[in-house]
């Protein structure tokens, strides 16, 4: 809006309860982003809610309202929509249940020759609460990051957990994670191995090595089939 300028608007509200019922509801006259009148519902009026400077255009828009039943019926709509409404939309938003997402991310730590940061992201769940697990050849590693909850924008969460171990061989690391929305912990695996390059470049080089062997066979069956008979 321009400098100078008043802005007038009608705001209403729904405050709901963890069960998804309305606890109250809000039908206000707001000018200049302060309440002016607000309305009653159980009088079923229009009321001044500034008793500072602008108190007394409050009471003179009060009561135009008051006097124009459209206003109150509009109110009253509103406030059976909301009791209507609230349980709807509350179970497919605030009761709803989205399962977590889960991935293990390890990176090694600098100038430590066998230790690593396993970091174990979580993410795309609903309600926020959730639990955060580290095993090691499945019993629960003490240490570890306390999990600080980021919301997503979107009504769901994610977190992460960062372990620092060194891993000896046919060790198994386990990101175990609790969700309401989830009927046993979902896992997962990491265990001490090949990195995903060097594993590439291993089954490339396997690959090179059938193929040369197969090569070699068929040309040495070929061979045996055409080598001349004794006596030529």
């Amino acid at each position: 809006p321009l400098v100078g300028a008043f802005v007038m608007h009608v705001a209403s509200s729904c405050p709901l309860a963890a069960n998804g019922s309305a606890l109250a509801f809000d039908f206000t006259i707001v000018f200049n982003k302060k309440p002016l009148v607000c309305y009653d519902s159980a009088a079923r009026l229009f009321v001044p809610c500034d008793l500072g400077l602008l108190q007394v255009v409050a009471i003179l828009v009060a009561a135009v309202l008051n006097n124009n039943g459209t206003w109150a019926e509009r109110a009253e709509a509103r406030r059976q929509a909301c009791h209507q409404l609230a349980t709807h939309f509350w179970a497919s938003t605030g009761l709803r249940r989205t399962p977590p997402q889960v991935q293990i991310v390890p990176v090694p730590v600098p100038n430590a020759a066998a230790a690593v940061h396993l970091t174990c992201h979580v993410w795309g769940f609903y309600p926020p609460e959730v639990t955060v697990l580290w095993l090691r050849n499945g019993d629960v590693v003490a240490s570890g990051e306390t999990p600080k909850l980021l919301p997503n924008g979107d009504w769901t969460y994610q977190t992460q957990v960062t372990l620092r171990v060194t891993p000896e061989s046919g060790d198994t690391f386990t990101c175990s994670v609790r969700h309401a929305s989830l009927e046993q912990p979902l896992r997962k695996h990491w265990g001490p191995g090949l990195s995903p390059g060097l594993t590439a470049k291993v089954a490339a080089a396997a690959v090179t090595m059938t193929l040369g062997l197969v090569i070699f066979a068929a040309g040495t069956f070929i061979y045996c089939r055409q080598a001349p008979g004794e006596g030529h």
